[in-house]
């Protein structure tokens, strides 16, 4: 499936500012003692953690999902097995429409391969019957594309700028 690049200001808020970027540099001693920041492995796993949660939120039907979170560069990286490859494609949405990341290798195993789907980059002005003139030549097959990336899209003029969208082949 290769590498895929998101816009890292666009995206759902799972973590702070924090989890993204290295850990502060220390302040000047203070007159009470204050607790350590986290290391950047610590952020990272957190980072982590939150973007499986996500990910198991969206009842995808995936097993074993394992996400590792590289929070300077903003890369995820996610293993385990999908049972399909529309299902894989979504998990790489729910890594990636993420604020703070900027790039997701979906490394999962899909049981039954079938083709990918192509991905259209939103942008101001969009709309899912302009996306579906453009990639379909109809308008009115914007419903295609919105039931593709559902559970993420929960209403067809809830699309922003930056997000990154499903657009599978038509069945035949």
């Amino acid at each position: 499936m290769g590498l895929f690049s998101f816009v890292k200001e666009a995206g759902e808020k799972l973590f702070g500012g924090k989890e993204a970027h290295a850990a502060a540099p220390a302040q000047a001693p203070a007159a009470a003692p204050t607790a350590a920041a986290p290391s950047q492995e610590e952020l990272n796993a957190r980072a982590a953690q939150a973007i499986e949660n996500y990910i198991a939120s969206q009842k995808l039907g995936v097993s074993d999902v394992k996400v590792k979170f590289e929070g300077p560069e903003g890369k995820v990286t996610v293993t385990g097995t999908a049972p399909d490859q529309a299902t894989k494609e979504k998990v790489t949405l729910c890594c990636g429409n993420v604020a703070s990341v900027t790039s997701v290798d979906n490394q999962m195993a899909v049981t039954n391969p079938e083709p990918e789907a192509q991905y259209h980059d939103v942008v101001r002005g969009d709309t899912l019957s302009a996306i579906a003139k453009k990639y379909y030549g109809d308008a009115n097959k914007y419903p295609v594309i919105f039931e593709a990336n559902k559970p993420m899209l929960t209403h067809p003029d809830k699309i922003y700028p930056g997000q990154k969208l499903r657009i599978p082949p038509l069945a035949k």
